[in-house]
């Protein structure tokens, strides 16, 4: 079982040979109160009107939403799931909206849209390594490992979809004036070292140049 913070960069792992609602559960709660006990306090309470359309912001064009609970606490956190029934739980649900959180679930073969997908690739990646575990205790105690690891030098992750490559994309179609604000849409020619004129669409490094820094986005649920 795998607890991924995507801004952080930090993944909490628990080793199970199978996972009931009874064993994942508990874990999760643990987690996510661990979680939730350290995030900043709100500059400002929200009114209990302002409070509730935040949460239902995040429910806006689902085909299916679960009622939410007649008194809620400030949303503080999203959780983003996949499609397990367990997952879906009365108990399970109630409990995480009890505590701030909003469950968000990935489409039906959407897992790879719940970023805790890819985390979980490269810490078994690393944990095998071209070895071979003699058995499910110590392929548990590799990855557990592992995750100690990351979590020592954790890489926080940005969301990089398809809107985030129309983005840069559409950067590279711009070219800098001078470097001041000004932008254009077509090269500007400019004179070389051999009197001939060129443009910044022929230098292979104007492309990093355009780019600028890569923007983070945290997910805010306010």
């Amino acid at each position: 079982m795998t607890l991924f913070h995507p801004v952080t960069g930090e993944v909490r792992v628990k080793g199970v040979t199978h996972s009931p609602n009874t064993v994942l559960h508990p874990w999760l709660e643990r987690e996510l109160t661990a979680i939730v006990a350290v995030l900043p306090p709100l500059d400002e309470v929200p009114d209990a009107a302002a409070n509730r359309a935040a949460w239902t912001h995040w429910q806006e064009g689902l085909s299916v939403r679960f009622t939410l609970l007649e008194v809620l606490p400030p949303l503080r956190l999203l959780l983003i799931l996949d499609n397990l029934s367990g997952h879906k739980s009365v108990a399970f649900v109630c409990w995480l909206m009890a505590h701030g959180i909003m469950p968000l679930y990935t489409p039906i073969s959407g897992s790879g849209l719940n970023m805790a997908e890819s985390i979980q690739r490269v810490l078994v990646s690393r944990a095998l390594a071209g070895q071979h575990p003699a058995g499910p205790e110590q392929l548990i105690q590799w990855l557990e490992a592992v995750a100690r690891g990351w979590n020592a030098a954790p890489t926080p992750f940005v969301w990089g979809g398809k809107r985030a490559l129309r983005r840069q994309q559409a950067r590279e179609r711009r070219y800098r004036l001078s470097g001041s604000g000004a932008m254009t849409r077509q090269p500007i020619p400019h004179q070389g070292t051999d009197g001939m004129a060129t443009s910044k669409a022929s230098d292979p490094l104007a492309p990093a140049r355009r780019r600028g820094e890569p923007s983070s986005t945290v997910w805010n649920p306010h």
